[in-house]
Parts: structure tokens; C-alpha cells; sequence
């Protein structure tokens, strides 16, 4: 058994942006009253100058048809968003709500690696917004783990890394993950191996020998997060990584890497010669 340690976290404030809802605009007209006496007399309506409240309230209206039209592309993170979610809740618009979560969140990627339980706590979130977000992150992460299933993985390094950020990059604890390869060196199965704390995790490489051997992998990747977003090895990540190679080579499985995840970047061992 290893025990892993990552570096001092380094902990993100984000603040929440909350925004009253812009409120309805109501126009009555009185088509008889009109023909028989005329307008009604009263100040003429203002034109709201550009940027004003109507200009922003018609320009909240029209993602989807600016979508249809010019595709998604061209849809600002908070329009996407907005989409995302349909309708506000009760007294909650839905762009103010959009708005918060990016606000919270700080980034898009922020925000796909919270748990539900975390959109939930936020005003204008409930169960099925939540259960909504959270769907499209896995969502995401199921058709990386497909495209990784149709290629040799030992050529797609990128793909294997934003697969990863996704699936671990986000997470508060450290957790350990197994990319079990065939022959050919394409996706059998991804496994969490074990869980630890914000700060340490116990790794045990004689049953990732014994999961290798039962899937019939003839190579893998390995890798963990990082919490605090720093990706350097520790003393113990190295030797971790000299275990697990000598390990498998008993049993002719190949370590074709071990990557430290962090929020932004990644550290690869094979491209520091596996040590």
C-alpha cells in the first residue's frame, strides 16, 4: 500500500451574483375605445435609450432563435446556459439565475464539476435543474470515453488528458483512476481504484495487478488528481510509479503512463521518462 500526499490546497472564493428579475412588460390596448374616441390622452411613451432595460429584456428573449440562426457557436456562456435550464423558478428569471451560477461557479468548467448537491444549495436550483446539469457533465464524459474507445490511446495523448480533467479534475478529494488498454491499446474499462482526502489517498498496486489480469488489459494509464491544482509529483508519486511498473512488468502488463490531474494543467511521467 502507497500513500500519496498532494500538495497544500489552495482554496477559491467564488461569490454568488444575485440580480432581481427584470419585471414583465404588460401593453393593454382598448381597440374599441381607440376607434370610437381616439387614443386615451397621456404622455407620450418614452424610447428607451440603448442598453436600457427594454433593449436588455428583448435582447433576453432571443438565444434560441439566434441559436437557429446562427448556431451555437454564437451563443455567449450565458446564453448556452439559459438554454440549459428552459425557465426560471418562482420569482427567479432565469437569466438572473444563469448569471449566478456563473457568478458562483467563477467558469463553465467549475460549474460542470460541482455535485448536485451543490446546485441545489443555490437560489432558483432545484432538483430538476440540478439533476439537469449534472446529467449533461456525464453526458459529456461518456462521449470522451467513446471517442476514446475508437482510437489507440498511446495516440491521442490530448484526448486521454481532457477525458481525465473532466472526469477527475474538479473533484475536492483525491481519487486514483485506472484506464485499462487492449492490445491495440484502445479503452477497456476506466476504474476509480480508491478515494482519499483533500490531501492523501492509499494506493494499492497489487489489486490494480489483480484488475489488470482480470479484464485481460495488456497495458494502462493511471492517474490522480491533484486538489490544490499543482501538478508536481511528490517524492511519493514517483516511487508509486516505479512500484506499479516493476509490478505489472512481472506479469508483462505495460504502465504506458501515470498523469497528475490539476484544475489547469497535467504532468505526464512518460514525458519525464516514467520516474
Amino acid at each position: 500500500m502507497f500513500e500519496i500526499a498532494c500538495s497544500k490546497p489552495l482554496w477559491r472564493d467564488g461569490a454568488a451574483a444575485e440580480a432581481a428579475g427584470a419585471p414583465p412588460i404588460a401593453v393593454v390596448h382598448d381597440a374599441a375605445r381607440a376607434a370610437a374616441h381616439g387614443p386615451a390622452p397621456g404622455p407620450a411613451p418614452a424610447t428607451p435609450a440603448p442598453g436600457g432595460e427594454r433593449t436588455e429584456a428583448r435582447s433576453r428573449i432571443m438565444p434560441r432563435e439566434r441559436l437557429l440562426a446562427s448556431g451555437a457557436a454564437s451563443l455567449s456562456d450565458l446564453e448556452l446556459i439559459v438554454l440549459l435550464l428552459g425557465t426560471g423558478q418562482r420569482g427567479h428569471n432565469v437569466f438572473d439565475v444563469a448569471g449566478s451560477l456563473l457568478g458562483h461557479f467563477g467558469s463553465l468548467r467549475a460549474m460542470l464539476d460541482a455535485q448536485r448537491e451543490e446546485f441545489e444549495s443555490l437560489r432558483g436550483i432545484g432538483p430538476a435543474k440540478a439533476s439537469t446539469l449534472v446529467a449533461v457533465l456525464e453526458l459529456a464524459r461518456r462521449a470522451l470515453a467513446e471517442q476514446l474507445e475508437d482510437k489507440p490511446l498511446i495516440d491521442s495523448p490530448g484526448a486521454v488528458e481532457d477525458y481525465l480533467r473532466l472526469l477527475i479534475g474538479g473533484r475536492g478529494y483525491e481519487v486514483f483512476v485506472c484506464l485499462f488498454l487492449d492490445v491495440r491499446h484502445r479503452l477497456i474499462r476506466t476504474e476509480e481504484s480508491t478515494r482519499g482526502s483533500l490531501t492523501r489517498m492509499a494506493v494499492y498496486p497489487r489489486e490494480i495487478v489483480r484488475r489488470a489480469l482480470m479484464l485481460n488489459a495488456a497495458s494502462l494509464i493511471v492517474a490522480h488528481n491533484h486538489p490544490s491544482g499543482a501538478v508536481q509529483p511528490s517524492a511519493s508519486d514517483r516511487r508509486l510509479t516505479r512500484v506499479l511498473r516493476e509490478t505489472l512488468a512481472l506479469v508483462e502488463v505495460q504502465l504506458v503512463d501515470h498523469l497528475i490531474i490539476g484544475t489547469q494543467e497535467t504532468f505526464s511521467f512518460a514525458s519525464h521518462g516514467l520516474d
